[in-house]
């Protein structure tokens, strides 16, 4: 039973029933509504901070995990942007300058971001869209750098296949072996101007006589393609070889060619003997470099097993005038 509420009227000189308003009432009502629901309101926070369900627990715990990760990753990502940056400047001084190209430029590394803002959906995240966006675009220049790296190198490789094919194909030996020479190196006949041995004048000499007993092998210089192989009166029986990149050489006086027009050979492969065929004083393997259609001294392009010493008596040789044997 409602308790009811009576004042003293002084006028009637009686006690009167206090009437209480609707406002009243409402604005009561609203307190004790108000107070409940911020007390629920307050327990519910405290009670979800300090005192988290199962399930958030869980959430929780995942969290976690997710952050050490998250750490692991970013740690593993930089250790890989110092190796690609190791990378990099073995790319730019080291196998680009042996094969004389030009370092990658640093704004081509870095690369250019263009367009729309691809980031703008993480940016609604206050607390975790500017690491998302952060890593993201170390993410972009990481995969952008190694794009670069990957193409850097297939130029590379192309060029190392390229010089391999240079090495192999440019004249680098004597056509006959130092230990089947019948005279020491330092007693060739070089190149330069020579008392020719039947006409007895002063002619250009454009190669180097290699002295050998008649029969001894001859061998490709350099690989390439055959692309001569006759006879003539000067030359006798003689083989040309393109070795490509501008290379030619000529192998002269030959008693015995054992390959034929258009065949493929490689350095040291077995191409004739040694005879005096053609004009010849004595058998000899008259040898030239020819360089983008110019003879050269082949004394440059026959170094195995010659001695510095060599060298030198050679290359003083070569400005004699002496007595060819063609």
């Amino acid at each position: 039973m409602k308790k009811e509420k009576f004042f003293f009227d002084a006028n009637l000189l009686r006690y009167e029933r206090i009437e209480e308003s609707l406002k009243s009432k409402f604005v009561r009502f609203f307190s004790v509504v108000s107070a409940v629901l911020t007390t629920a309101l307050l327990l519910t926070v405290f009670l979800h901070k300090y005192l988290p369900s199962p399930q958030e627990k869980s959430l929780l715990s995942e969290i976690d995990v997710m952050e050490v990760e998250y750490q692991r990753l970013v740690d593993e990502m930089e250790r890989m942007e110092k190796v690609l940056g190791n990378v990099q400047k073995r790319d730019s001084y080291t196998y680009r300058s042996l094969f004389g190209l030009d370092p990658i430029d640093n704004n081509v590394w870095r690369g250019g971001i263009g367009g729309h803002n691809e980031y703008e959906n993480f940016e609604q995240y206050k607390k975790v869209g500017e690491t998302i966006i952060e890593t993201q675009k170390r993410l972009r220049r990481l995969k952008h750098a190694l794009v670069i790296q990957s193409k850097s190198l297939d130029t590379i490789m192309n060029y190392a296949k390229k010089e391999e094919k240079f090495l192999a194909s440019r004249p680098s030996i004597k056509p006959v072996r130092s230990d089947k020479l019948a005279k020491g190196v330092n007693f060739l006949s070089g190149f330069g101007y020579r008392i020719h041995p039947i006409f007895k004048v002063k002619k250009m000499h454009y190669g180097i006589d290699f002295t050998a007993p008649k029969g001894t092998a001859i061998q490709a210089t350099g690989s390439g393609r055959v692309v001569k192989a006759t006879r003539n009166a000067g030359f006798g029986n003689h083989i040309v070889i393109d070795h490509g990149f501008g290379y030619q050489t000529i192998y002269a006086h030959l008693s015995k060619i054992n390959i034929r027009q258009g065949d493929q050979v490689v350095r040291g492969q077995l191409i004739g003997t040694v005879g005096s065929s053609g004009i010849s004083t004595a058998p000899h393997c008259h040898y030239e470099v020819h360089v983008n259609g110019k003879p050269v001294n082949p004394i440059s392009y026959c170094l195995d097993g010659l001695s510095v010493q060599e060298y030198k008596e050679l290359v003083t040789l070569a400005g004699q005038v002496v007595q060819s044997l063609d």
